[in-house]
């Protein structure tokens, strides 16, 4: 379970990447990266280093007009997976 005041963030040498040649955007990392499908690019677009989680999952909800308990549990499933990779942090 991820607080709702936690804030996520990319570490440092992690960044969002259009892969041009490809036709679709990646995360980066030093010698790793993760193909992004469009939901998880709509995510981590909300990612900014300063939105709490509680506040992105509402944004998400309202811009998808979903309901806040299935995005809470996507995006906490999503996040909690690059966390573990090492490819996002809380603050």
């Amino acid at each position: 379970m991820i607080a709702h005041t936690a804030i996520p963030v990319l570490p440092r040498g992690v960044r969002l990447h259009e892969d041009k040649v490809r036709g679709g955007w990646v995360l980066l990392a030093p010698e790793r990266t993760i193909d992004l499908d469009p939901i998880g690019l709509a995510i981590l677009n909300e990612v900014d280093g300063m939105c709490c989680f509680g506040d992105l999952v509402g944004a998400l909800a309202t811009k998808y007009q979903a309901p806040i308990e299935q995005i809470e549990g996507d995006v906490t499933e999503f996040l909690t997976g690059l966390a573990d990779r090492r490819f996002l942090e809380f603050t």
